[in-house]
């Protein structure tokens, strides 16, 4: 791996195509050659700053997506970049902790160009594209340069001490919605009422009680 062997902060590793492709939870990743933009980015953040990773990285694909198309997107909790209730993008980070410190995290993001999902079945109910809510087709180097420019910019905030939290959360179709987590070994149906600064989820239970869900450990149902 490319991180491990020193690779610098910033280095960015491109797919045209995934053939095995995954999100979180290992499920798998639909992508076709050449309709979508397939990216990995590696940092090296310190503790304080690694719950913000996420956050610029969804924020970051939220404003390209914006500035390219005008369309208004949401955040499936934690990280699911959404336009009309549709995944459009999903983010998978992955991060190597040596001596309790983060030796270095990969930021992995697949955004669907033009991509049309109603040709694969397994995703087409859920999935879009912003050649779908559009209706045109879109240079695939444009898209990519966006989103580096707004990760870039993101980041670089993060790395002055800057947090992201309350920019995030603005952006989370999840809070406020009655939601139903699996935790561990655990069931709950509860409302999400917010997140914390690291953004964990804040969940409300029907007996009044509370619990705090990390992202990493967390299947999410709205």
């Amino acid at each position: 791996m490319l991180a491990d062997n020193g690779a610098p902060e910033g280095t960015v590793v491109i797919a045209r195509e995934q053939t095995t492709g995954r999100g979180r939870f290992k499920r798998s990743w639909i992508s076709p050659s050449g309709r979508n933009i397939l990216f990995s980015v590696v940092f090296r953040p310190s503790s304080a700053q690694l719950n913000y990773v996420n956050m610029a990285a969804t924020l970051a694909v939220s404003r390209a997506v914006a500035s390219l198309t005008g369309l208004k997107t949401s955040v499936k909790w934690p990280n699911d970049v959404r336009i009309n209730g549709r995944k459009v993008a999903g983010i998978l980070i992955e991060t190597a902790i040596e001596m309790e410190k983060p030796h270095f995290a990969i930021v992995g993001i697949g955004l669907n160009v033009n991509l049309v999902p109603s040709e694969y079945p397994e995703i087409a109910a859920i999935a879009t594209s912003l050649y779908v809510e559009t209706g045109r087709m879109h240079d695939m180097t444009g898209v990519l340069l966006a989103v580096l420019e707004q990760l870039d910019d993101l980041y670089g905030e993060v790395l002055q001490g800057r947090s992201l939290t309350d920019e995030w959360s603005v952006e989370l179709e999840t809070l406020g919605r009655m939601v139903r987590v699996q935790w561990r070994d655990q069931l709950f149906d509860g409302r999400a009422i917010s997140v914390d600064e690291q953004g964990n989820l804040l969940l409300l239970n029907a007996d009044g009680s509370t619990v705090t869900v990390v992202a990493g450990e967390v299947t999410l149902q709205i």
